[in-house]
C-alpha cells in the first residue's frame, strides 16, 4: 500500500521528535539552570512574590523586549484582566476583541467586567484586521467632544481594543493602534505566544498602552503557570503592580491597603524556572526558526499550505500550522494523527461560537470563519540536538 500524504506528514513529525510518543504538540524543554535556580530559591526561603528571582526576571525580559517595566504575573489571563482595569475598563464598557483567539483573551474582558465587541482577523496573520476594525468604527462608534468613544448602537463606551498576536505572528498592530487614537481607544496587546516576535526590529507588545505575555507550559518560555505584563508607562506599571499586590502600602511592619485589589504576583518559585528558560531563549527561538524551515520546504514539496511569517515581520513560530484545502480535509488528518499518536490540533472555536458569547455584537466573521474550519497547529516543541535537549 502506497504512503498517503498524512502518512509522510507523521513520519516527518516522527523524525523532528524521536523517542517521543505521542508526538507533543509542544512539551516545555529544560536546558539550562532551572534545577540550580529552584535550589537556591528554596534554600532562600523565599518562595512568594518576594525574591531575587522575580526582580531578576522581570529585568531580563524587559531588557529582551526593550520595554521599560516588565510586572510578572501568576498567569496571562489575570495579566490580561488586570492591564484592561488599570486602562480603564468600567462594568458595562466594550472591549474589542478578535473572535479568532483563545477563550483567555474574551475571559479578561468578562473578568474586568466588560463586554466584548469581536471583530474580524485577516488571513496574512491570522490577528485582527485593520480593514474590519475601521470600517466597525466609522459605522457604529463616534468619538465626542470629551475625547471618548461611544457605541452608537448600544450606547456604551468603547474603551479599549485587545489585538493578538496569533501562535506568534505579528498582527498588524501598528495599523491598529493608529485607527484605535483617531478614536480614543486604548490599545492592549495580547502578546501571549510571540514573546522573540517582531515586527521589524521592534518586538510585539511595545506598540500599544500596555501588552502581556504568558509562560504557561506550552509556551516557548515556561515558568510553569505565569504571565507578564510590559509597558513604557510610568504610571500605568505603577498602578498595576499596585493593583496586583493586594494595594498594600509599602512600610516596614504595617499592614495598610488602600483599595481593594488582587493578589496576582508571581511566585519566586516560578521566577526562578522563568530566569533560567530567558538564559537559553536565543537558543529555543533558534530551534524553532529552524523547525518551522523544515516544515517550510515539507509543506513545498507535499503540496500543502504551510502559514508562514506575514512580510516585514519575524515570527517565534510559537506553533507551526497548515491550512488545509477544505473542513473535510481538515477532519481527515485530525482523526489520521489521534490513530498516529501525533499531537495535531484545531485551531480554537471562535469566541462567537461559543454560548457565553454568541451573542456578543460582531463584524462579519468570513475570514474567521474560514481559518476556524481548515487550520491546524503541528508539533512544535523544540527539537532534539545531538540527541539531548
Amino acid at each position: 500500500m502506497s504512503k498517503t500524504r498524512h502518512d509522510e506528514l507523521f513520519e516527518f513529525c516522527r523524525t523532528l521528535y524521536p523517542g517521543e510518543t505521542p508526538v507533543p504538540l509542544h512539551a516545555p524543554r529544560f536546558l539550562g539552570n532551572e534545577k540550580k535556580y529552584l535550589s537556591e530559591c528554596i534554600d532562600s526561603t523565599y518562595v512568594s512574590y518576594v525574591g531575587e528571582f522575580v526582580q531578576r526576571f522581570e529585568q531580563t525580559i524587559a531588557g529582551f523586549v526593550g520595554c521599560k517595566h516588565a510586572v510578572s504575573m501568576c498567569n496571562g489571563t489575570v495579566a490580561l484582566h488586570l492591564a484592561l482595569v488599570v486602562a480603564g475598563v468600567e462594568p458595562g464598557d466594550e472591549v474589542l476583541v478578535p473572535s479568532l483567539t483563545f477563550v483567555a483573551a474574551a475571559n479578561a474582558v468578562a473578568h474586568a467586567h466588560g463586554e466584548c465587541v469581536f471583530i474580524d482577523s485577516e488571513g496574512a496573520s491570522l490577528g485582527m484586521s485593520p480593514d474590519k476594525l475601521e470600517s466597525f468604527l466609522k459605522s457604529t462608534a463616534e468619538k465626542r467632544a470629551d475625547g471618548k468613544c461611544y457605541n452608537r448602537i448600544t450606547k456604551k463606551r468603547i474603551r479599549a481594543c485587545l489585538p493578538v498576536h496569533i501562535f506568534g505572528h505579528p498582527a498588524r498592530v501598528q495599523e491598529l493602534v493608529a485607527i484605535c487614537d483617531r478614536f480614543g481607544i486604548v490599545v492592549i496587546e495580547d502578546a501571549s505566544e510571540s514573546l522573540g516576535s517582531y515586527i521589524g526590529l521592534r518586538h510585539t507588545g511595545t506598540f500599544g498602552r500596555a501588552a502581556v505575555l504568558s509562560f504557561n507550559g506550552n509556551k516557548t518560555l515556561t515558568t510553569g503557570g505565569g504571565g507578564m505584563l510590559l509597558t513604557n508607562d510610568d504610571a500605568f506599571a505603577h498602578r498595576f503592580r499596585h493593583l496586583a499586590t493586594t494595594a498594600k502600602r509599602a512600610h516596614p511592619y504595617e499592614f495598610f491597603h488602600d483599595e481593594v485589589a488582587f493578589n496576582y504576583r508571581m511566585p519566586n518559585l516560578n521566577a526562578a524556572v522563568g530566569l533560567a528558560q530567558a538564559e537559553t531563549l536565543d537558543q529555543f527561538l533558534l530551534n524553532k526558526r529552524e523547525t518551522a524551515a523544515k516544515y517550510r520546504e515539507f509543506c513545498r514539496a507535499h503540496g500543502l499550505h504551510f502559514l508562514d511569517e506575514p512580510e516585514g515581520t519575524k515570527a517565534n513560530f510559537w506553533l507551526n500550522a497548515l491550512v488545509l484545502e477544505s473542513p473535510d480535509a481538515r477532519n481527515e488528518l485530525l482523526k489520521a494523527a489521534v490513530v498516529a499518536k501525533v499531537q495535531v490540533r484545531p485551531i480554537w472555536r471562535l469566541m462567537h461560537h461559543l454560548p457565553m458569547y454568541s451573542k456578543n455584537q460582531r463584524t462579519d466573521m468570513a475570514t474567521s470563519e474560514e481559518f476556524e474550519s481548515r487550520v491546524v497547529n503541528l508539533p512544535s516543541s523544540v527539537t532534539r540536538q545531538g540527541g539531548t535537549f
